[in-house]
């Protein structure tokens, strides 16, 4: 669970702190006061999409430092496939600095990673249903994701999606195959030439560079020979001075006489000899080069002849020689399968019709596990949405065959029926905002015992709820709260009335400039904000003093405070 959360130059947030409890955490304040600020900090150190626009005016970054404490295996699991590690007190320490130049820098436990990383990392962590959510409920296919999720069908789905991947590859095999005559022909005759072409070519690897490194030698042969023949003649000399190896002879004798007096030159007169020795034997190798150095213009001509036939290859077959071979070697291979087309088709249509059954296998296997759990699926959701008040709402899961596809073979989608007599009829045809919040959170509560995600956020899931109904999904979110952590964000009484840890979000003016607070409340303080929730312009010290919370049920206790508030209202 996410036990602390401290936010840095966000928005209209400095700095603040949050020190997260177990169970129902609620976040309440005026409209405006920053409440969507916290669930834009949590959706940043989750690893989701940002902008610079995030960052508080004035200031160049914006951090956000979340630290998790008794995170699960499934965790772990994810933390092992991306190189990471916990703390020995199965911990974590995630933050994200967010620049006004772009950069982001995640890290996990001190360990830098990329936001990729960092947001697989967060959907092991947390669960945030926002009002989007409601809105991808009325998209039908997104619907088998839930079945999915509640028949925890992972490894299934993996099967399948093994075999139709197979299955696809070799299918495409096969039809690459499947041409006409007149396109059959056509294709051979175009293999032929292109094959006939490149090995008429007879290309060698390297031998682009060498032919242009030739040419460019015979281009400059004149000067080459200039450059050599200066060379030679200061290491030989001519009729008018001495060359450096005669000097160098001369130098040698020299200190080969003095070393007969100082034997420390020895070591001098040696490396001077060796010296003249090699420069003896360039001078031998360049003549050599001089001498069988022929310049035939007709060579010149070849090569340029050579070169062209290899640009143009270059230009239809690969920039390389190597690409030139690579595109011969799969001419060859498909001109091979449409000459042996018959034998090949014979092999490829047996194996296409293996992978098809075991496709078929697959694809069954998770059809039937679908059906099986969707019905267990209906009887849970309609279960939750009779508590929600929803108790004539006819819920149904339709499950029809479809095409193969990367979801499966199977067309799942949800029908209700708001009153009863009435036919079920599709989601987006019927529901209203209210219905919607109530059914995804039937499937929340459903889906939160099916995985390992330890904290969920639930941003104004009370829209277009209220009264009898707000108390239900209050009670709800309660319940759910005892097994996970829950972060809510809501503008009903009835559901901060229930929190475990009830939390002010406040926009104040310090110093001339706007700022978010957060703070913890006490029990007085709650009971405020609560009144302040239900409209109460004034708190009279009979109304704070009407419930004593201490040994009594807070669920009793809350809706005492509601009832005498709302009198209190309504007399004023």
């Amino acid at each position: 669970m996410i036990s602390n959360l401290k936010i840095s130059n966000i928005a209209i947030i400095k700095e603040a702190v949050v020190d997260f409890d177990n169970g129902l955490n609620v976040l309440t304040g005026e409209t405006g006061a920053g409440k969507s600020i916290i669930i834009d900090a949590i959706n940043a150190i989750l690893g989701e999409r940002t902008s610079r626009e995030l960052i508080r005016t004035g200031s160049n970054n914006a951090e956000v430092t979340a630290y998790f404490e008794d995170i699960n295996n499934n965790v772990i699991d994810v933390l092992n496939e991306l190189g990471l590690s916990c703390e020995d007190d199965n911990s974590l320490l995630i933050s994200r600095k967010i620049s006004l130049d772009g950069k982001n820098v995640c890290k996990v436990n001190g360990t830098t990673i990329n936001v990729s990383m960092l947001k697989r990392l967060g959907q092991a962590l947390v669960n945030v249903h926002g009002q989007l959510d409601n809105h991808n409920l009325l998209n039908e296919e997104l619907h088998y994701t839930y079945i999915d999720n509640y028949a925890e069908n992972k490894k299934i789905k993996d099967k399948y999606l093994s075999a139709y991947y197979d299955y696809c590859e070799t299918k495409k095999q096969y039809n690459s195959l499947i041409v006409n005559e007149s396109e059959k022909a056509r294709k051979i005759d175009l293999l032929t030439y292109q094959i006939n072409e490149i090995i008429d070519a007879d290309i060698k690897i390297g031998e682009l560079d060498e032919l242009n490194s030739r040419k460019k030698m015979l281009q400059n042969a004149e000067q080459l020979l200039t450059l050599l023949n200066n060379a030679i003649e200061i290491f030989d000399g001519n009729d008018n001075f001495n060359g450096v190896n005669d000097m160098l002879n001369t130098a040698s004798t020299s200190l080969i006489n003095a070393s007969s007096y100082n034997e420390s030159l020895s070591k001098i007169a040696d490396s001077v000899t060796d010296m003249s020795y090699n420069i003896g034997d360039i001078s031998s190798e360049l003549k050599d080069f001089v001498y069988n150095f022929d310049v035939n213009p007709a060579e010149l001509d070849l090569i340029e002849e050579r070169l062209d036939i290899l640009f143009k290859l270059t230009k239809k077959y690969g920039s390389t020689e190597e690409e030139i071979l690579d595109f011969l070697k799969n001419a060859q291979t498909e001109l091979d399968n449409i000459t042996f087309f018959d034998k090949k088709k014979d092999e490829l249509e047996k194996e296409v019709n293996n992978k098809l059954m075991i496709l078929e296998q697959a694809s069954k296997e998770l059809s039937d596990n679908r059906k099986k759990y969707s019905e267990l699926f209906v009887n849970e959701i309609t279960e939750e949405l009779s508590f929600l008040d929803m108790s004539s709402i006819t819920f149904k899961v339709v499950q029809n065959k479809k095409d193969f596809d990367e979801t499966g073979a199977d067309e799942i989608y949800f029908l209700i029926s708001a009153n009863a007599g009435e036919e079920p009829k599709p989601l987006s045809k019927i529901a209203s905002g209210g219905e919607l919040s109530r059914i995804m959170l039937g499937i929340k509560s459903v889906l939160a015992g099916k995985d390992d995600i330890d904290t969920l956020i639930f941003d104004e899931i009370d829209v277009g709820i209220s009264g009898r109904t707000a108390q239900k999904v209050s009670e709800k979110m309660a319940v759910i709260g005892k097994n996970h952590q829950l972060i809510c964000i809501t503008h009903l009484a009835q559901i901060a009335a229930m929190a475990d840890s009830h939390y002010l979000i406040e926009k104040k003016v310090v110093e001339g400039k706007t700022k978010t607070m957060i703070s913890l409340l006490d029990r007085d303080s709650e009971i405020k904000e609560l009144a302040r929730i239900l409209g109460g312009a004034e708190i009279t010290d009979t109304v704070l003093q009407c419930v004593v919370l201490t040994g009594i049920p807070k669920t009793l206790a809350i809706n005492k405070t509601i009832t005498v508030l709302k009198s209190v209202i309504i007399a004023s």
